[in-house]
């Protein structure tokens, strides 16, 4: 007998031509960036940082926390503290920490139920809320809402599996999952996509479903050879897509253990969200952004010159306040990686971002 959820990867017509070319875009990349690859070991650590602070954000907000990234950037470099104060502090600090571990060991983590079980335990390690359910599944119901900018409530996402079942359903999963990522009945973005929603509409544990579904996201694609995963954050691009998100998963639960299921809405936002990732990724690596090669305060001249037609040293010292010596250093720099041109000669001498 064909399993559920393989009747219902089987798409036809013209979704099955729209799905299927998406996914060969995202494969397209895949191939690319395995062969051409060509970042710096500067650039690749500067932007696994940047994603590890971005994703933490944007998955955590998505959820409800209120920190920006410039204040999950300060967390992050003070991670040794392990010292968090309030409740968005202490749920960024476990995503921070659980992400990175994710990006470094990817290759050595199986695929299971008790990397599951201990992935959830390590992302609300610091969760003073959590302690009675982290690293097990729910003991109550736990319906998924949806709430705008001021908390009201505006709709139900998800109406889950019961506690009791729970066990037994996401011993299903994970048992076909890892099957079918041995053979080549679908493609493995398809059995990637039908893990996370199912895992969502599942619901398995009291809190943190949609951040680790997220962890585990990445986690898969890593593994399955999408290694642009860690340079670009798809949690951003969730983020940036949140109603459109929700809306996919909403119209997809409609029909979920029916005997007509349709994923097809949850499957294309999923591969839109793989396609943008995939081609900032492609852009990275064709042309290398400048601010990833500058220091901090680097940046605040290099942000200054493209506000600017033409500037001199002076009006960039004025502007950002840095001292002489920075600024001339930042200027010689940012003229030896060909992004600033200066035109004139001693006191007269102005520059301007190449065109």
């Amino acid at each position: 007998m064909t399993h559920r959820f393989e009747a219902r990867l089987h798409f036809t017509g013209k979704l099955a031509t729209k799905i299927y070319q998406r996914i060969a875009a995202v494969d397209a990349v895949k191939g690319q960036w395995r062969i051409a690859n060509t970042l710096s070991p500067q650039m690749v650590r500067r932007l696994k940082t940047s994603v590890i602070v971005t994703s933490t954000g944007a998955s955590t907000r998505i959820e409800g926390s209120h920190l920006s990234d410039n204040e999950i950037k300060a967390l992050f470099n003070k991670q040794n503290i392990k010292a968090f104060k309030t409740r968005d502090e202490q749920e960024v600090g476990g995503y921070l920490e659980l992400l990175t571990l994710v990006f470094e060991q990817w290759r050595d983590i199986p695929f299971s139920e008790s990397t599951i079980l201990s992935f959830h335990q390590k992302m609300l390690k610091y969760s003073d809320k959590d302690k009675r359910h982290k690293g097990g599944y729910k003991f109550g119901s736990n319906r998924v809402e949806a709430r705008d900018s001021e908390g009201k409530l505006v709709g139900v996402i998800f109406d889950p599996t019961p506690p009791h079942l729970v066990p037994k359903e996401m011993l299903e999963l994970i048992e076909w999952t890892q099957a079918e990522l041995k053979n080549d009945n679908f493609p493995v973005i398809l059995i990637i996509a039908n893990f996370v929603f199912e895992f969502l509409a599942i619901h398995p544990f009291q809190d943190g479903n949609g951040r680790l579904s997220r962890i585990l996201t990445n986690l898969l694609l890593l593994q399955a050879g999408y290694e642009f995963t860690p340079f670009v954050s798809h949690e951003k691009i969730i983020e940036d897509n949140k109603a459109d998100y929700y809306l996919a998963l909403n119209q997809t639960q409609q029909s979920w253990k029916t005997k007509a299921e349709d994923l097809s809405g949850w499957v294309l936002f999923f591969l839109d969200v793989l396609n943008v990732q995939s081609q900032s990724a492609l852009k990275l690596m064709q042309d290398e952004p400048v601010d990833l090669f500058l220091s901090d305060m680097q940046q605040q001249v290099w942000d200054y010159a493209n506000t600017q037609d033409t500037f001199s040293r002076g009006g960039a010292i004025k502007a950002t306040g840095l001292n002489p010596r920075t600024v001339s250093h930042a200027l010689r720099k940012l003229m030896d990686m060909n992004k600033l041109e200066r035109l004139g000669q001693g006191r007269a001498t102005r520059y301007r971002v190449r065109s």
